[in-house]
């Protein structure tokens, strides 16, 4: 203890931590001297160093408490418009590589975290953490007291507010906050969509795909079109894992379109924003139902919701993270499953005739809902993970299924 005392004088751990972590900042070149802030319209500050781009950015703050997978929640579209906060302590430890992208680059308005780690160690890392935010124009902060930061955003829900590296006059930045658009009522499908339609054949690389991949060898058997509102490539690896040839379609692109590239099924995606304001892809679905089997995904999932005559509302702070309780009612078992959204579909808004099949333990939203007679189902969560744990991964199966069984009736009818 004296010894302690003598190295340290009246200095507690922690201290001693953020000392060693500054001087390492400082010596790997990242811009951990300068000042940031994150200022929210409720009119509090938060202080820290800025990582990545220096710069000024406006968004919705969220959290995410996934323990690993920093990068795939960097290139989710879903998380476009949302300044991300972290709530794992140390990010950046094994940097970043070209493998782990969920898209073709970050969608985050800005990312907040405890401490960036200012060193590297993975053997697949092409660049650090830092320099790969900094390529890509992302306005991040570290240094920031993310414990304290998560609390406020769980008892005041999810705000607007500004990510700053420049200008740092508070009274500015919250007028800025108060002055950003709200994600009620906002369609952000359009800026994360693609413009035009391509083919997808890849499935998951055998060294990091978990257990069989049931159909990567030999011929696809069926054709998904997958209408993309923020799609994540994992969800398109697996499709082909199961023996699906995918046709990646814009979100605009009418039912009739769709039904002219003669489907087995069709997919509907992850993405951002409101899903009520996503009014043209709620008629497509209403257009396609009965005719297709449909699947859905997180936004996809809250579109057939409306498709189907059900409403959505906005949650206090949102599911995000990979270690969310849902019970599928099938079987009665308890998933721990990958999240990330902000609204939910209204259990009492749906009609008769819907079934709801996943419940989350946590605050009792829908999870999952199955409509028999148009042979669609959806989940709100994310069965592909990436990151997080791979329970639901048997929803593929039953779409593929479900394309089984409509191909039996069709060739029974016609038979």
């Amino acid at each position: 203890m004296k010894m302690a005392e003598t190295l340290y004088g009246n200095v507690s751990p922690m201290q001693r931590l953020c000392r060693v972590l500054r001087n390492d900042f400082v010596r790997s070149g990242m811009k951990q001297r300068t000042p940031a802030m994150l200022a929210l319209e409720d009119g509090t500050i938060w202080h820290g160093y800025a990582l990545g781009a220096i710069g000024e950015r406006a968004g919705e703050v969220v959290f995410n408490t996934s323990m690993t997978g920093y990068q795939e929640v960097l290139t989710d579209p879903s998380y476009y418009g949302q300044i991300v906060v972290m709530t794992a302590p140390h990010i950046g430890n094994t940097g970043v590589n070209r493998e782990d992208e969920e898209s073709r680059h970050p969608w985050v308005a800005g990312f907040v975290v405890r401490a960036a780690s200012p060193y590297v160690s993975n053997w697949r890392a092409a660049q650090s953490l830092h320099e790969y935010l900094a390529e890509h124009g992302i306005v991040a902060m570290t240094g920031v007291d993310t414990r304290a930061l998560v609390r406020h955003i769980r008892t005041q829900g999810a705000m607007r507010a500004i990510i700053s590296s420049q200008n740092l006059e508070p009274d500015r930045l919250i007028a800025a906050a108060r002055a950003a658009p709200s994600m009620n009522g906002l369609d952000l499908v359009p800026y994360v969509t693609c413009a035009e339609p391509y083919r997808w054949i890849e499935g998951n690389p055998g060294e990091w795909g978990p257990g069989e991949t049931p159909a990567q060898r030999g011929e696809p058997t069926f054709h998904v079109v997958a209408y993309d509102f923020g799609i994540k490539r994992n969800i398109l690896r697996l499709l082909a894992e199961h023996g699906c040839r995918v046709t990646v379609v814009p979100a605009t692109m009418p039912a009739a379109d769709v039904l002219a590239l003669e489907p087995d099924g069709v997919f509907l995606s992850n993405g951002p924003g409101d899903p009520a304001a996503v009014t043209y892809g709620v008629q497509a679905v209403r257009d396609l139902l009965g005719k297709t089997p449909v699947f859905g995904i997180c936004l996809g999932h809250q579109i057939l919701g409306l498709a189907l005559g059900g409403t959505t509302y906005k949650l206090h702070f949102g599911h995000r993270g990979g270690n969310q309780p849902v019970r599928f009612s099938d079987t009665m078992r308890v998933e721990i499953s990958s999240h990330n959204h902000g609204f939910a579909v209204d259990e009492a808004s749906l009609p008769e005739g819907v079934e709801i099949t996943h419940i989350n333990l946590n605050d009792r939203c829908v999870e999952g809902l199955r409509a028999p007679d148009q042979h669609a189902f959806s989940v709100q969560y994310h069965p592909e993970a990436a990151p997080g744990p791979h329970d639901a991964r048997y929803l593929f199966r039953q779409f593929v299924e479900l394309m089984e069984q409509a191909r039996n009736q069709r060739s029974t009818s016609n038979g």
